[in-house]
């Protein structure tokens, strides 16, 4: 069980703050959880892929379609939201705003070869505790560490 940590708006105002959806995206590998990072196109830091909401569309639904443009993950979403993390965009330059992104757990089933993104971000399998360290946001550091598959998915 994860607990969640406090949120911060980074200087902002409640009303000034954006939401997003995000993918954690795993697997199992000889028996240990994996998770895939994927880098940010400007900074080229390692994140998560995640994105605005979409008409029509749920949360996990979102989540997913993000994986797919950044990553090119195929795979099943999960509804149950496994917490929040929060962090300063940088929309220029100048103009910083705070977001909070909710995070899914998406267990991959494949990696496609081409994406809509494969020319802009590289991607990277890691063990959960190698991730932690290479994210550049400490709650969502916190989740990942957090995160454990239900042991159903781990064997299916």
């Amino acid at each position: 069980m994860v607990t969640q940590l406090p949120i911060s708006l980074h200087g902002g105002a409640k009303s000034s703050a954006r939401t997003q959806f995000a993918a954690l995206c795993w697997r199992v590998r000889r028996g240990k959880v994996q998770v895939l990072l994927i880098t940010s196109r400007r900074r080229k830091r390692w994140i998560v892929p995640k994105g605005w909401p979409m008409d029509g569309k749920t949360p996990a639904q979102c989540a997913a379609v993000e994986a797919w443009e950044e990553a090119g993950v195929v795979g099943a979403a999960s509804d149950t939201c496994i917490g929040v993390y929060s962090y300063a965009r940088m929309r220029d330059e100048e103009e910083v705003f705070p977001c909070l992104a909710m995070l899914y757990p998406i267990k991959v089933k494949s990696l496609k070869k081409k994406f809509p993104e494969v020319k802009d971000r590289r991607r990277k399998w890691v063990s959960r505790k190698k991730a932690a360290k290479m994210v550049p946001h400490r709650e969502l550091a916190e989740l990942i560490i957090g995160f454990s598959p239900p042991q159903e998915a781990k064997q299916a």
